[in-house]
C-alpha cells in the first residue's frame, strides 16, 4: 500500500523521486523518505508527513544518483521519521524500501539482534537491511547474490529496492505479492511499485512477477529468480496521459474525478457497443460463444467499492441474461474452502489491479480449476496479467483514495457483460437494442447532473446539513440497496460521519430503533415498480421524525422527504449509476465542509496490497 520509487542515471535522483512520490502518494502518506548515493556514500533524508514535507526538508544540494524514495502507509511502527523508509544496515552500507508485510519480522529481529544488530525503527523492513549487510558479511560477492540469500530467510509480502555504496551503478529490485515494475528510459532506467511514478518519464515499462528479481542500471536491465535463473522480460507500452495524473484548476482529485465521469464512461463503452446485433463487443473475454453458454452461474469478487459494483453487476447479469449470480467480498471468500465448480464462470473486480484479497480469490479458484475473468482500470496490473481474460474499464487514473470513476465504469462495464451474455442465451435484440441506447445516454445524462449542482448547490446544501450530525443512514431496495451501500462507505471514508447502508425493507427488522430527528436518511427512490414501497418505507421515518433526504427522478412530497434531489431517468437497470453520482458528491461536500483532507483519508490507501 506505499509508493516506491527508484532511479538510475545520468540525472540527480532527488527531483525525479519527489515526482514520483508525488504521484504515488494515494498509496501512502504518513511519512515519506529518499535515499541516494553520491560520491561513494548513502545520503538519506526521512520526514513523518508529506511528500512537500519531505520536499521541503532536503537540503538546497541534496544530490545524486542512483537513488530510490517512499511514501509510506504504515503497518509496523507507528509514523514517524524512525519508522520511515528507507531503512538502512548499522554501517551505512545499504538502504532499503519495501512494501508489503514480512510475517516473520519477529523472528528475524531476534535473529539479528542476538548477532548483536542494534535497531533504530520498529519496521519489520529494516531487518532485509541487516540481513543483506550479514550476507556480504557471510561471503556473498554481489548485490544481486545478497539481496537473494537475504530474501530466501524471509516469509511475508514483498516488492522492495536496494542501493549499496559498494555498487554503485545499480538497484537491485525484487517483488513477491507486492507490485513492481521497471520503467525503460533513454540510457536510464526507473523503478517504481505503480506506473504512475513513471508517466511523463517513459512508457515503457517491464512487469515483475512474484518470485522475481531484477537489477537495473543506466544502460539495462536483467530480471531472475531467487535461485538466480535468467528470466525473459520485454518492455510493454502503457497508455496512461500525463492530464490524468495532474489535479489542474480543481481543488481536489476527488472532484475532478467525478466530474470526469461522463468521460470516463464514454472510454468504458468505446468500441464495445454492436448496435447492428443489439449487443455488446468484449473480445478480451478469450470466451467462445459455447463456453459463455454453458456457465450455470456467474459470481463476483471484489472488496469495498469493486464489491457493490460487483452486487449491482450481479443483479445486471441475471436480469439481462437469467443466470443465477452472486456477489461475495473476495477478502471473505480467500479465508473459507469454497466450492469452485467448473460450470461457474468467477469474476475478480479490482481498480488498480492490485488488491491482494481479490489476487488471492483469484489464485484460489485457478487452483481449483474454475475460470477467472477481471473486470479491471490498471492495464497490465498484476491481477489483468493473472486472469483468464477480462474487460479494461479505460478509466483513466483515479488518484483520490476514494473509487468514483471507476466505481461508475465499473458498473457500465458489468451492464456490456450483462448484454452480451443475455444476447448469446434468451436477451431479444429489442431488448438489447433497449439497454444499448440507455448505456448511449449515460456520459450526457451525468453531464445533467453534474451541471444541475453547479447550477443549484443543491447537494452541497444537503452536505453541509449532514456533516454536522454524527450518523447517517442510507437506504434503497434492489438496485438501490448496494447505491446505497456505496454511498454510506463514500461518506464515511473520506468525511469520517459514520454512515451505515441498509435495505429499506431490512429497517422494520432492526435499524428502525435508530431513527430519530438526530439520524438524518438519504433513501434511494428509483422511479420503479418498487416506488409505492418506498414511499411506505420513508413514510415509516417521518412517523418517527427521522430527517430524510431522498434522491430520486421525481420531487417528492414535503411530507415524505426534507429535500429531494432530482435525477434524470435512464433504464431501470442503468439507473443506479447515475444515482450514484449525487452520493459521490454528498460526501465530497461534507467533507469540505468538515475541512477533511479530501484525497487521502486518514489511515486508508488506494492500492490495498496487504493484509
Amino acid at each position: 500500500m506505499c509508493g516506491i520509487v527508484g532511479y538510475v542515471g545520468a540525472q540527480d535522483a532527488a527531483p525525479i523521486l519527489l515526482e514520483g512520490l508525488g504521484r504515488l502518494e494515494y498509496r501512502g502518506y504518513d511519512s515519506a523518505g529518499l535515499a541516494v548515493l553520491h560520491r561513494g556514500a548513502l545520503k538519506v533524508r526521512k520526514v513523518s508527513g508529506r511528500v512537500a514535507d519531505l520536499a521541503n526538508d532536503l537540503p538546497a544540494r541534496f544530490k545524486g544518483a542512483p537513488g530510490i524514495g517512499h511514501t509510506r502507509w504504515a503497518t509496523h511502527g507507528e509514523p514517524n521519521a524512525e519508522n520511515a523508509h528507507p531503512h538502512t544496515d548499522a554501517t551505512g552500507r545499504i538502504a532499503v524500501v519495501h512494501n508489503g508485510i514480512i510475517e516473520n519480522a519477529e523472528e528475524l529481529r531476534a535473529k539479528l539482534a542476538a548477532d548483536g544488530v542494534e535497531f533504530t525503527s520498529q519496521t519489520d523492513t529494516e531487518a532485509v537491511a541487516h540481513l543483506i549487510a550479514a550476507a556480504f558479511t557471510a561471503g556473498a560477492q554481489t548485490l544481486e547474490q545478497a539481496v537473494r540469500l537475504a530474501l530466501l530467510q524471509v516469509v511475508g509480502a514483498y516488492g522492495l529496492a536496494v542501493l549499496d555504496t559498494e555498487h554503485p551503478d545499480r538497484i537491485v529490485v525484487a517483488r513477491n505479492g507486492s507490485p513492481v515494475l521497471l520503467g525503460v528510459g533513454e540510457k536510464e532506467m526507473f523503478v517504481a511499485s505503480d506506473a504512475a511514478a513513471l508517466v511523463g518519464y517513459t512508457r515503457q515499462v517491464v512487469y515483475l512477477d512474484d518470485g522475481e528479481l531484477a537489477t537495473i542500471t543506466a544502460t539495462g536491465y536483467r530480471t531472475f529468480t531467487i535461485d538466480d535463473r535468467s528470466t525473459a522480460k520485454s518492455p510493454s507500452t502503457i497508455d496512461w496521459d500525463i492530464i490524468g495524473a495532474e489535479i489542474g484548476d480543481h481543488a481536489h482529485f476527488l472532484i475532478k474525478e467525478i466530474e470526469e465521469q461522463p468521460r470516463s464512461i464514454e472510454r468504458t463503452l468505446s468500441g464495445r457497443l454492436d448496435e447492428r446485433f443489439s449487443t455488446a463487443h468484449l473480445g478480451g473475454l478469450n470466451l467462445t460463444v459455447r463456453e459463455a453458454r454453458e456457465f450455470k452461474r456467474v459470481k463476483i469478487l471484489g472488496c469495498g467499492s469493486a464489491c457493490y459494483a460487483g452486487d449491482l453487476g450481479a443483479q445486471l447479469i441475471e436480469d439481462l441474461a437469467r443466470v443465477p449470480a452472486s456477489s461475495e467480498s473476495a477478502s471473505e471468500f480467500r479465508y473459507r474452502n469454497p466450492v469452485v465448480e467448473p460450470d461457474s464462470l468467477y469474476v475478480a473486480v479490482s481498480q488498480s489491479g492490485e488488491t491482494s484479497d481479490t489476487l488471492a480469490a483469484v489464485q484460489e479458484i485457478q487452483r481449483k480449476g474454475g475460470k477467472v475473468i477481471g473486470v479491471i482500470n490498471v492495464v497490465g496490473s498484476t491481477i489483468a496479467r493473472q486472469v483468464d481474460g477480462g474487460i479494461y474499464l479505460h478509466a483513466g487514473a483515479e488518484m483520490s483514495v476514494a473509487a468514483t470513476k471507476s466505481f461508475t465504469s465499473t458498473v457500465a462495464a458489468f451492464a456490456l457483460l450483462a448484454l452480451h451474455l443475455g444476447r448469446i442465451r434468451d436477451l431479444s435484440p429489442t431488448e438489447g437494442a433497449r439497454i444499448l441506447a440507455g448505456l448511449a445516454k449515460l456520459p450526457a445524462q451525468i453531464t445533467e447532473i453534474l451541471d444541475a449542482e453547479r447550477d443549484t448547490g443543491a447537494i452541497e446544501a444537503v452536505a453541509k446539513e449532514i456533516a454536522t450530525r454524527d450518523s447517517v443512514l442510507f437506504i434503497g431496495r434492489r438496485r438501490g440497496f448496494p447505491v446505497a451501500r456505496e454511498g454510506a462507505q463514500k461518506l464515511k471514508e473520506i468525511s469520517y460521519v459514520h454512515a451505515e447502508g441498509y435495505a429499506s425493507a431490512e429497517l422494520k427488522h432492526g435499524p428502525l430503533a435508530l431513527v430519530s430527528p438526530e439520524l438524518p436518511t438519504v433513501a434511494v427512490v428509483p422511479d420503479d415498480d418498487l416506488l409505492d414501497k418506498n414511499t411506505s418505507t420513508l413514510a415509516e421515518i417521518r412517523a418517527r421524525r427521522g430527517p430524510i433526504y431522498a434522491v430520486a427522478h421525481r420531487e417528492l412530497a414535503a411530507e415524505l422527504a426534507d429535500r429531494t434531489i432530482v435525477i434524470p431517468a435512464n433504464e431501470p437497470e442503468l439507473d443506479p449509476i447515475l444515482m450514484s453520482v449525487p452520493l459521490q458528491l454528498l460526501a465530497y461536500h461534507a467533507a469540505v465542509a468538515l475541512d477533511r483532507d479530501v484525497d487521502r483519508p486518514r489511515n486508508l490507501a488506494k492500492s490495498v496490497t496487504v493484509e
